[in-house]
């Protein structure tokens, strides 16, 4: 116990922010704010366009699509080259591609499957990132917990910047514009990894050469083989399905019908500084058992699809979703941690990759079939069930041995 405490200590005492963490967490905050923007942007160029909302949809779900379908794929690239080497190429595919959707906007109306095109390039450009996030982490902090705890609250300031400051620029200036202006933000990204030092651009030493199909393979094996991070998966598709998804279509719309957008802008600011505290929190709290302390913080996310469903004022709606925000953040910190300090670094970016695909797939379906579920049973009978979700995932969570008893790595 007493050794225990010592390597605690010493870790705490090592620094977070040299140089390379610095440019890595201006890399990803940049990165971030871009992602964060764009919908907004290509929202206002798509109706300017005079696509409608039908074009709006078909257009997010261009850039969403190619990165739930090919993250794996690019999980296998990130191990066969180097993440860093990936991330950077990533960038500069999205620069450019995007850069020529701006142009394209500026020029005039371009055909929609132009613009369904690019974008579904600059998502599938998403993907090749994604996966360097999780390997280049544990490379570059001693503290791994304190890196994604920080790198966290980075990712909830962005979300809730970036919207309005794409907001705010399309008030002065043209969607095209915007969109351009948002591509510039993939070039300081790759910059600041180009300027990384601790960090190859080649990929982790392995043992002989193989193909892609033998290291794809490789990654399922590994995923597979550890049963706490398969199982959390599994809960978390099944809580994507009947509590996020759900939550994400019922309660978004009905804030903005029965309480109007600035409630909805008020509620969603909420959700981000509740996110920001989880970050700190999760900086602070250390537990020995990382997915059973995550688990556990999950039960607050139910106050978020309770407070629209019980139909409360507009003030207690938004501490709700602020207390949801603490949960989830961190539980997002524990599980990372977790990921990225028991997977070897020379498959990580693989083993990531499928649990962000396995995480992700199911959130769509439960979004879609929510609003004709709505018209047969109601929406607060509907987010009183995914608020019981919250609760559902945190039993099962905790009702796995592998993943209450998973222990803490000091990495």
């Amino acid at each position: 116990m007493a050794h225990d405490l010592q390597v605690k200590e010493t870790s705490s005492e090592l620094p977070l922010w040299a140089a390379d963490f610095r440019l890595f967490f201006t890399a990803r905050t940049t990165s971030l704010l871009g992602d964060a923007m764009l919908p907004v942007a290509i929202t206002a160029a798509v109706i300017r366009a005079g696509y409608g909302a039908s074009g709006v949809g078909y257009a997010l779900a261009a850039l969403v699509a190619p990165f739930a379908a090919l993250i794996i794929f690019g999980g296998v690239l990130s191990d066969r080259f180097g993440a860093r080497r990936l991330m950077v190429i990533s960038d500069t595919v999205r620069l450019c591609f995007q850069a020529v959707l701006a142009l394209l906007f500026l020029l005039g109306t371009p055909p929609l499957w132009q613009i369904l095109l690019l974008l579904a390039l600059v998502g599938a450009g998403s993907a090749l990132f994604q996966p360097g996030v999780a390997s280049i982490t544990p490379r570059i902090a001693q503290d791994v917990q304190k890196a994604n705890a920080t790198l966290r609250i980075s990712e909830s300031v962005t979300a809730v910047i970036g919207p309005s400051l794409a907001g705010l620029l399309l008030v002065v200036s043209s969607p095209a514009t915007v969109v351009a202006l948002d591509a510039l933000t993939y070039a300081v990204s790759g910059t600041c990894l180009l300027l990384l030092r601790s960090v190859p651009m080649g990929p982790a030493a392995r043992d002989g050469a193989s193909s892609f199909r033998a290291d794809l393979v490789e990654g399922w094996r590994e995923f597979r083989a550890r049963t706490w991070l398969w199982s959390v998966i599994v809960v978390f598709m099944l809580w994507q399905l009947a509590g996020a998804g759900p939550t994400m279509t019922l309660g978004n719309s009905t804030l903005v019908t029965d309480y109007g957008a600035p409630t909805f802008g008020l509620v969603m600011s909420s959700l981000g500084a509740g996110s920001v505290v989880g970050g700190i929190v999760a900086i602070r709290l250390r537990p020995r058992y990382p997915l059973r302390a995550g688990a556990l913080s999950m039960i607050l996310w139910a106050l978020m699809p309770l407070g629209v469903a019980l139909g409360l004022p507009a003030p207690i709606i938004a501490g709700c979703y602020g207390v949801s925000g603490v949960g989830m953040a961190f539980w997002i910190v524990m599980f990372h941690t977790s990921v990225q300090t028991h997977i070897p670094q020379d498959v990580l970016g693989r083993v990531h990759a499928y649990d962000a695909a396995g995480s992700l797939v199911m959130k769509p379906v439960g979004q879609a079939v929510a609003g004709p579920l709505a018209v047969v049973a109601g929406t607060a009978p509907l987010l009183c069930v995914s608020a019981s979700m919250a609760l559902v995932a945190c039993a099962l969570l905790l009702a796995i041995p592998a993943v209450r008893g998973l222990k803490r790595v000091e990495r």
